[in-house]
């Protein structure tokens, strides 16, 4: 049965997100200072799990969505040595960047977009919006009074500000901000990363939690940048559907 096609929003949501932080349970336990107990090459078990994971995934979606997961695995590169290694935002175990990490961020985008496509799931796209909203407020709350993360609550602020005006992208980005708090919350257990006390570790007026809740912020910048690659290659294309959009959005007026 095809996940976008499905008319269960319980299959499509497992065979999406549920088979996600499956793997994100499991495949990041072969980096966790568990394995390391048990192998020095634990981050290796990682690499070669998440290689794999991520193959299948390349080559059962879309010609347009692998060149979206290429595009995510480049613009990942580059933000993680920049974010982690250049400003030192957050560092991982062995103070590298390891190779799981940009293939991990595609499988992470493409796995939120076929949900958030789903056709039984943008039937209730609506009351998703209201729920996960209502849930990343209190989450956030949650973080910023017990935790002191004032940084995360700031980010988380500053998100759904945005989204305000973002209706077609907003189930995306909703969604995309509880996967990550789900890897950032499995990951830094696991200490295969940590996050410092203020933002960057720098900012003292900001600070922290290990890991901040609204970190999702910065995937913005990867969502937003692979969108755009994949219109400067494809304007025609673009072009096309955007006028496809306008003379529905008039019929349905």
């Amino acid at each position: 049965m095809s996940l976008l096609a499905s008319k269960s929003p319980w299959y499509a949501t497992g065979k999406s997100l549920g088979l996600l932080y499956l793997f994100l349970l499991t495949g990041l336990f072969l980096d966790s200072y568990h394995f390391v107990k048990i192998t020095a090459h634990a981050q290796w078990f990682a690499n070669a799990a998440m290689f794999i994971v991520t193959g299948i995934v390349f080559f059962n979606v879309t010609k347009r969505n692998r060149e979206q997961m290429i595009t995510a695995i480049l613009i990942a590169i580059i933000g993680e040595y920049l974010f982690s290694i250049v400003l030192g935002m957050y560092t991982y175990r062995l103070e590298n960047v390891p190779h799981y990490v940009p293939p991990g961020h595609a499988l992470v985008y493409i796995s939120v977009l076929y949900f958030s496509k789903a056709s039984s799931i943008t039937k209730h796209k609506i009351s998703l919006e209201k729920i996960f909203t209502i849930f990343i407020f209190i989450y956030a709350s949650v973080f910023l009074i017990f935790k002191n993360d004032v940084f995360g609550f700031v980010m988380t602020v500053a998100t759904l500000f945005i989204l305000r005006n973002k209706p077609r992208e907003r189930l995306f980005y909703l969604t995309m901000y509880i996967t990550v708090a789900v890897l950032e919350i499995i990951g830094t257990n696991y200490l295969c990363w940590k996050w410092p006390s203020t933002a960057w570790g720098v900012f003292d007026f900001l600070p922290s939690y290990n890991p901040p809740s609204g970190i999702s912020f910065f995937y913005f910048g990867l969502d937003l940048g692979s969108l755009w690659l994949y219109k400067q290659r494809h304007k025609l294309a673009w072009l096309r559907m955007k006028n496809i959009r306008k003379i529905r959005s008039k019929s349905v007026n």
